[in-house]
């Protein structure tokens, strides 16, 4: 019984601690491998999105610059981890990833090391991203939304109930106090999350 409430303390601390954490207590590396503390980004609106530069969602790399240009001098900021987990959709170096966004989307946003999102070896902010925000499913309207529903479900029938990142370009929005809002799958249409980041501006 004793060791039963010892347990349960350290799962209520735990439970607790998680509560009261938000993204400025993550510190991720830039591409360049250097530290970058989130408390950088106190008081912007963020964006956090794991990307991929070989992926049927790529052209959305497009749609976020042009929201980052709109919206960046009222506070916004879009934080892109790219991700090698799906498909191996991100090969090459930070270098060369960062060369091929810049040359064919002209992006300006900041980029990171690529990472990974899931498992043994996940980035510790996306796992914190994931128990904030769970998997909200796929617009099947979307052309490739069925398509992943069906590889997915194949692969694990149990899939979607998991918090798991399921795909490239998924996307974490933050307030300006550092707290979780909402996530949003690749599927998702940008003109939702553009009006979602205009109610946070």
């Amino acid at each position: 019984m004793k060791k039963l409430s010892i347990l349960s303390f350290f799962i209520i601390f735990n439970v607790i601690n998680i509560m009261s954490q938000n993204v400025y207590d993550f510190t991720v590396k830039d591409r360049r491998g250097n530290d970058v503390s989130l408390t950088e980004y106190k008081g912007k609106v963020l964006l956090i999105v794991n990307t991929a530069t070989r992926c049927g969602f790529t052209p959305q790399y497009e749609e976020l610059e042009a929201l980052y240009k709109q919206y960046k001098d009222q506070g916004l900021e879009i934080l892109d981890f790219p991700c090698n987990q799906f498909g191996e959709q991100a090969p090459g170096t930070e270098e060369e990833i960062h060369q091929f966004c810049t040359l064919n989307f002209g992006t300006e946003f900041p980029q990171f090391k690529k990472i990974e999102v899931n498992g043994e070896n996940e980035s510790p902010l996306f796992a914190y991203l994931k128990a904030q925000q769970g998997f909200k499913g796929f617009d099947k309207n979307h052309k490739i939304g069925a398509l992943l529903d069906q590889m997915l479900s194949k692969a694990d029938p149990d899939y979607a109930s998991k918090p798991d990142i399921k795909w490239n370009f998924t996307k974490f929005l933050i307030d300006r106090e550092g707290n979780v809002v909402e996530r949003y799958e690749p599927t998702t249409d940008c003109k939702v999350i553009e009006e979602a980041i205009k109610k946070l501006l």
